[in-house]
């Protein structure tokens, strides 16, 4: 049976390096059917988009990676992934607290503060995307963090309960497949449209800072390859990729 036919697997640690790392290798081993999900109670080195480094105390926190392998999606178009791998996480976590929404391009805020954050790695082949590893770190539990990340929140620490896991990553594999399907569908409008409406900050003009200083702008677009449209309000209009502009001044 080819692997995207195959059902899902769970795979369950009590620690890794990453999830993502974890994956990978095991998928350089043997495959695994599409929507195969690890988890991992605690990471040694968990990691954030650009090296970042993920803080997660042991057991408290939802750290897990889904393996895809969209061959129907263009390499032009991937970043769709990210779309739909967000709006999930979102709409799993609106479940339980108000206020969230996507910082571009995947980070999930809770008002100012950020609660997710995802990292996917996408594999080539010609123009089309092989393989795509979705690693996601939700901060459920945890209510201490000693680490240098500057506004980290939990879903314990918004509303002083505490989350079963399962239940939540079980939440979230039913509403991103949804979103998968949708993209299989090519329905690439309709999740643009949910996007940029879950985006942070999308109404008015915000500080931002760029390699040439600080202004204020607000998002007027999102291209199909994820690069951010600002408008200045002059009227000027400037293009960003990943990393080539933050928030605050």
């Amino acid at each position: 049976m080819n692997s995207q036919d195959a059902s899902p697997q769970l795979i369950y640690l009590d620690e890794t390096v990453s999830t993502n790392s974890y994956l990978r290798a095991y998928l350089a081993k043997e495959p695994l059917p599409e929507g195969s999900v690890v988890v991992a109670g605690y990471q040694t080195g968990g990691r954030g988009q650009t090296g970042n480094s993920w803080e997660s105390a042991p057991g408290m926190n939802l750290l897990f990676s889904l393996v895809l392998y969209p061959e129907r999606i263009p390499a032009n178009r991937q970043f769709v992934i990210s779309q739909i791998a967000s709006l999930a996480v979102k709409e799993t976590l609106d479940a339980y607290a108000n206020d969230m929404s996507v910082k571009w391009p995947n980070d999930i805020y809770w008002q100012d503060k950020k609660i997710c954050g995802i990292l996917i790695e996408n594999e080539l082949t010609g123009t089309a995307i092989y393989r795509s590893i979705v690693g996601i770190g939700i901060n459920l539990n945890q209510t201490l963090f000693k680490g240098n990340a500057p506004n980290p929140v939990s879903l314990a620490l918004i509303t002083g309960k505490i989350y079963d896991k399962q239940d939540v990553l079980d939440r979230f594999r039913r509403i991103f497949y949804a979103y998968y399907l949708l993209v299989l569908q090519e329905e690439y409008i309709q999740i643009k449209d949910i996007y940029m409406y879950a985006l942070y900050r999308k109404e008015g003009y915000h500080p931002f800072s760029d390699p040439k200083g600080s202004f204020f702008a607000r998002i007027r677009d999102i291209e199909n390859t994820g690069r951010l449209l600002l408008q200045l309000e002059s009227g000027e209009v400037r293009r960003y990729a990943f990393k080539e502009v933050w928030w605050g001044r």
